[in-house]
């Protein structure tokens, strides 16, 4: 496996990983790909397919004109994104890299293809350095969970090497023969893995990070009111029902209301995912609510006797079944819909929780295939290509279903009639007989049957 746990959880800004987060990188890429830019006189930047039909609402064309800026996804400020893009809209011209300053007019500079596709992937682009001496350009793809890969690229993310590891595995079936021969468990193996690459010290300090920014995150999105940018007018709920839950009437509470909280969580991750702040791509910003409300259940409500350790066997075993999804099917919604966002940090999450409750790696596995197996089919249908509506809801029911799946599997012994293989395959091929309307273009389903009822009711 040519991955590690830190490509599947990047720190970035919303709203999207795949049209926010990869186009920031790859814009950033191609330019220091080009040497001194000293003689550059120019910069286009073309999207294509999914990328140009919801890439407004995704914010695509705010990230590639930051990534050309030099700007990074982990490192920008979403406090002084729209002050930095209001700047260079008034001046009329880019720095690029914050090196070379050359005229740049947003409708003319950056290009939306609406009808046509590139070859290798819905989410394309392609950039132009204009010099004196003549034009360089180069595609590239934003394939899933921030993931990127110029055009002929392997498949190693970001064009990297596959990296020597004791227990390297392509499918499930793999790591569960690794686990039956050495007798270790899922995390203590992903562990082992990430140490061929990196020493302790900053693998644990690199996890812990990742959870620190999930929980401010959340703690973020339960404070914080208001509207949602992008013209729906949505209103943010999480911080409001938040505070209710919090409150001494309990009335009309239900019974099943003790996962009330969860729901809550993952709600507030991607409120503030959709307002364009800080979180953690799991492994998606859209399905990036699920891991972090998961975690937070564990790490307080199970109440783990070491969670510190805890929370890194949850993420690292919840890394391993990113891997595999990613490598065997896909996580981008634009090439194999929601199933591949909202159903992959389901099962993500739902194994993460079993291997820090000290499950069994069979139960660890039958945790990931229910979690993927109800969301089978679920297509990206954003109204006004926006990560707001259906997407902030799905975190909710998607964390409260990985809990789910994770206490099925933790009553049952690891036996179960479906592999999680298989049903990772089944899941790539009812991606790719799902037609493209239903694949995060906003030309499907919710999108295009609500705005219609809307525009009826005028």
């Amino acid at each position: 496996m040519d991955m590690s746990v830190f490509d599947l959880f990047k720190i970035g800004i919303g709203p999207s990983s795949s049209h926010t987060v990869g186009p920031m990188v790859a814009a950033r890429r191609f330019l220091l790909d080009q040497g001194p830019l000293d003689d550059a006189s120019g910069v286009t930047a073309e999207l294509y397919g999914s990328l140009a039909l919801t890439g407004v609402g995704h914010g695509t064309d705010t990230a590639v004109i930051l990534g050309l800026m030099g700007e990074t996804p982990q490192d920008v400020d979403p406090g002084r994104v729209d002050a930095m893009l209001a700047e260079a809209q008034r001046r009329g011209e880019l720095s690029l890299l914050g090196v070379k300053t050359v005229p740049f007019v947003r409708a003319r500079h950056l290009v939306f293809h609406k009808t046509e596709n590139l070859p290798e992937h819905p989410n394309g682009m392609r950039f132009t350095l204009h010099r004196p001496g003549g034009d360089t350009s180069r595609v590239y793809y934003s394939i899933g969970g921030g993931f990127i890969r110029a055009e002929g690229e392997g498949t190693a993310p970001d064009g990297a090497p596959a990296a020597a590891v004791p227990y390297p595995f392509d499918t499930m079936a793999d790591l569960l023969a690794h686990g039956a021969r050495t007798g270790l468990a899922i995390p203590r193996m992903l562990r082992a893995n990430e140490l061929a690459r990196m020493p302790a010290e900053q693998l644990d300090a690199g996890l812990d990070r990742i959870w620190q920014v999930m929980r401010s995150c959340i703690a973020r999105g339960l404070e914080t009111s208001g509207q949602l940018p992008g013209g729906l007018n949505v209103k943010r709920r999480a911080a409001k029902l938040w505070q209710q839950a919090q409150g001494a009437d309990r009335a009309n509470e239900l019974p099943h209301d003790a996962l009330n909280g969860v729901s809550l969580y993952a709600m507030a991750v991607n409120e503030e995912n959709a307002a364009g702040g800080r979180v953690v791509t799991a492994p998606t910003n859209g399905a990036a609510g699920i891991i972090p409300a998961v975690l937070k259940y564990y790490a307080e409500d199970c109440k783990p006797l070491d969670p510190v350790s805890g929370v890194r066997d949850f993420l690292l075993s919840a890394a391993a079944i990113g891997m595999l999804c990613k490598r065997n099917a896909s996580i981008s919604g634009a090439e194999i819909g929601c199933q591949g966002e909202v159903g992959v940090a389901c099962a993500m999450a739902a194994a993460g929780l079993v291997a820090a409750l000290g499950g069994s790696n069979a139960q660890i596995e039958n945790a990931a295939e229910i979690g993927i197996e109800h969301h089978l089919g679920m297509t990206c249908d954003p109204i006004g290509g926006l990560v707001q509506i259906p997407c902030i809801e799905r975190n909710g029911m998607g964390a409260v279903k990985a809990i789910t799946a994770a206490s099925l599997a933790l009553k049952g012994d690891g036996t179960h009639f479906v592999s999680l293989d298989d049903v990772i395959e089944t899941m790539r091929q009812t991606g790719a007989d799902m037609g493209a309307k239903y694949k995060e273009t906003s030309l499907g389903g919710l999108a295009v049957h609500v705005v219609t009822v809307n525009h009826a009711a005028c």
